[in-house]
């Protein structure tokens, strides 16, 4: 072997060294995947009452692989957790769901009034139509992924606000 063809195969050598050590996985910025495994879509927050110390919030998210939502946070409040809303014994109840909620691989999850949703715990202010709030959300495995939700009042059922 000649110094020169040496010398071009010492960065396939490293590579392969690289990967033989699982603690340290190589990676290089060309090779870094995707920013998120896990898509967003329409986030959004309920308005609180003046004085409220928790808001709701909503999103749609798609997970590449099977993954799940764990929690995540936000500067407006003190804690971002992952409820949700279930109707037991003709009872209403809401809890917290200390597994997270699953994300089917290629499934899009809807969290909306009446089910899952983000809880947002020790508001700094309360939440005004209008404004917008960063939620960074966590994952059991894909990256952190930052939202902007609107702050706006839900939907009415059966009404096409489109038409407005």
């Amino acid at each position: 072997m000649t110094i020169k063809s040496a010398l071009a195969a010492a960065p396939v050598l490293l590579l392969a060294l690289s990967a033989c050590n699982p603690s340290q996985p190589a990676r290089t910025p060309a090779d870094a995947g995707p920013a998120a495994a896990v898509a967003a879509a329409d986030a959004w927050c309920r308005p609180s009452p003046n004085g409220a110390k928790a808001g709701g919030c909503y999103v749609t998210l798609t997970a590449a692989t099977d993954d799940r939502l764990t929690g995540g946070s936000t500067p407006r409040a003190g804690m971002l957790q992952v409820h949700e809303m279930k109707t037991e014994n003709g009872m209403m109840t809401m809890s917290e769901m200390a597994q997270g909620l699953p994300l089917p691989a290629g499934e899009a999850v809807a969290l909306a009034p009446g089910g899952a949703h983000l809880m947002l715990m020790e508001l700094t202010a309360p939440l005004v139509a209008g404004e917008t709030v960063p939620l960074t959300l966590n994952f059991a495995d894909a990256a952190p992924v930052t939202v902007q939700a609107k702050v706006r009042q839900p939907a009415m059922a059966g009404m096409d606000h489109g038409a407005h």
